[in-house]
């Protein structure tokens, strides 16, 4: 007797049932595969942009704290140096004749000056120090100057700031002679795949 050949193995209608119950399940999976990395950049970009945040409000807070410089030419009253303006806005790279950069130097939105004491001489020398936050394209830079127009230091320390929401508010008129005692800076970051986020610096002067 002859042995019948097996002829194991899936018809047509087999495979396309497999397909189409493929189709079915992929559909969801590759949907939720999406969504989730969708997600993760998401909350990559909201990362950086809270460490934007705590990295310039670090240093905002630093810079106002100092701010204040003297006008070592006034009357002593009560023993009491009085200030000279100590908060620019809008302010080019030399306004007010405190020069920190160059003329290629992007208009701040807000310069901080201060007092600093070489203590390296045997007889202390005044300088002046000047902070300026400035906006190039979305990146917020802070440049530093410390006695001399050259800069010893210009440092991005916000990206994806929003042009034209950078605002400075201060406790008083931000430009008088008499310096207010805080200084509050506000602008917005919007990263890709992010919800526009709104940073606040703020700054508490020690100096009285």
């Amino acid at each position: 007797m002859l042995n019948r050949r097996s002829d194991a193995g899936f018809t047509l209608v087999e495979l396309l049932v497999v397909i189409v119950i493929l189709g079915v399940v992929a559909a969801p999976i590759a949907t939720a595969v999406v969504v989730a990395i969708k997600n993760t950049d998401a909350t990559s970009a909201r990362l950086a942009v809270s460490h934007d945040a705590q990295q310039s409000s670090a240093f905002f807070a630093q810079d106002v704290a100092a701010t204040g410089l003297r006008d070592f030419t006034g009357q002593v009253a009560n023993g009491q140096v009085p200030f000279s303006p100590s908060i620019q806005l809008n302010a080019a790279y030399d306004a007010g004749g405190q020069v920190c950069g160059t003329a290629a130097t992007p208009v701040s939105v807000v310069r901080l000056l201060s007092d600093d004491w070489d203590t390296g001489t045997p007889a202390a020398t005044r300088r002046t120090a000047v902070v300026a936050y400035y906006l190039s394209g979305t990146e917020l830079h802070r440049l530093r100057c410390l006695g001399s127009p050259v800069p010893v230091s210009d440092a991005v320390v916000a990206h994806n700031v929003q042009p034209g929401t950078p605002a400075v508010t201060c406790a008083g008129t931000c430009t008088d002679a008499a310096v207010p005692q805080w200084v509050r800076f506000t602008f917005t970051a919007v990263a890709a795949g992010a919800d526009p986020y709104p940073i606040t610096l703020f700054g508490q002067r020690r100096q009285t």
